[in-house]
């Protein structure tokens, strides 16, 4: 008889306390999440402890990974469980449900990662959730980056200013954009016409008043050539594949007027190997790069942008790099 095979050599300090049985293990923190989301979901219309009372075996999951505790006074939530504002809250409900269901069809070999994948490949529910979640991060742009960076908020004041928002999707950041300067026209560009036509849809039920300043169309980045037309660029940097990031940055910064900001959206730097494998591993399967904070910051500076500064968002979030066009 043949001896059994001597197990792997497992990482000294794993992310996550494995033990005995690690695929047990695994499967667990998938419904822990999903105790997660699903109290945040019911939280976004009940009161948050009414909604730990009223499904004890659900709040019972939390405790045992430290997301409740029991104090003298009743329960106590960890930060993560006190929602923002409703907007955002949702937002991030929906963003979280997008990842879920992109992991089952990456456990069911479907959609990107397969020779057809990318962001094209997944559903309509898919790209609306995730394209909602992200007027989040536009109104964290309109509301707390833009009146840090000099001159911005004033440019964006002027009738007639400019946005350009790349990878807009189904719009939302676009119309988060319209409606947090309401002097700005926001052009929304994208290659993926599905999407686009979503959007369309979205700006359809949108405000009228706010919709009316955000234009969407079906061009690729690398093929922007308008110069010095932009008060603002927007770049969600992670989703657009490394040959294509490289090839749009110097467009995107010629469209810049002079003395205008280029802000990307970059993935948070992980503390842990786990989180930063499987954000390499999100990124390659939708399309995009690995490229970091770190990374896009020399990126922009070696374009020649200046006064870089680098900005957290919502919790879990994108870090935004934000950099300026030199006036002359």
């Amino acid at each position: 008889m043949s001896a059994s095979p001597e197990p792997a050599a497992l990482p000294t300090n794993p992310a996550l306390p494995l033990g005995e049985n690690p695929v047990a293990v695994l499967e667990a923190a998938v419904w822990a999440m999903a105790a997660f989301v699903s109290t945040e979901r019911q939280a976004l219309s009940e009161p948050l402890a009414d909604v730990l009372a009223s499904d004890p075996q659900r709040t019972a999951v939390l405790e045992s990974v430290g997301l409740v505790r029991r104090g003298p006074d009743g329960l106590v939530v960890h930060p993560s469980l006190q929602q923002a504002d409703a907007p955002t809250a949702r937002s991030a409900v929906e963003a979280k449900l997008s990842s879920l269901r992109q992991a089952v069809s990456a456990a069911a070999c479907d959609g990107p990662g397969t020779p057809e994948g990318g962001w094209g490949a997944q559903d309509d529910e898919v790209l609306l959730n995730q394209g909602r979640a992200s007027a989040a991060t536009g109104r964290a742009l309109a509301g707390k980056i833009v009146p840090r960076l000099a001159g911005c908020a004033e440019r964006l004041a002027a009738e007639g200013s400019r946005v350009l928002d790349v990878g807009t999707g189904v719009g939302a950041l676009a119309l988060a954009l319209a409606e947090g300067f309401p002097q700005a026209r926001v052009e929304g560009i994208d290659v993926l016409e599905r999407a686009l036509d979503l959007g369309r849809a979205e700006l359809a039920a949108a405000d009228p008043a706010v919709a009316a300043r955000v234009s969407l169309r079906h061009q690729d980045a690398m093929d922007v050539s308008e110069a010095d037309a932009y008060q603002l660029v927007w770049l969600p940097a992670p989703f657009l594949s490394e040959a294509a990031l490289r090839a749009a940055l110097p467009r995107l910064v010629d469209a810049l007027a002079p003395g205008a900001w280029l802000v990307a959206g970059t993935n948070p730097v992980a503390d842990d190997e786990l989180r930063r494998s499987v954000g390499r591993w999100i990124a390659v399967r939708g399309g995009g790069n690995s490229f970091d904070t770190a990374r896009m910051s020399e990126e922009l500076a070696a374009l020649g942008l200046q006064e870089t500064s680098t900005f957290p968002t919502v919790s879990g979030g994108p870090v935004l790099v934000a950099a300026r066009r030199p006036e002359c």
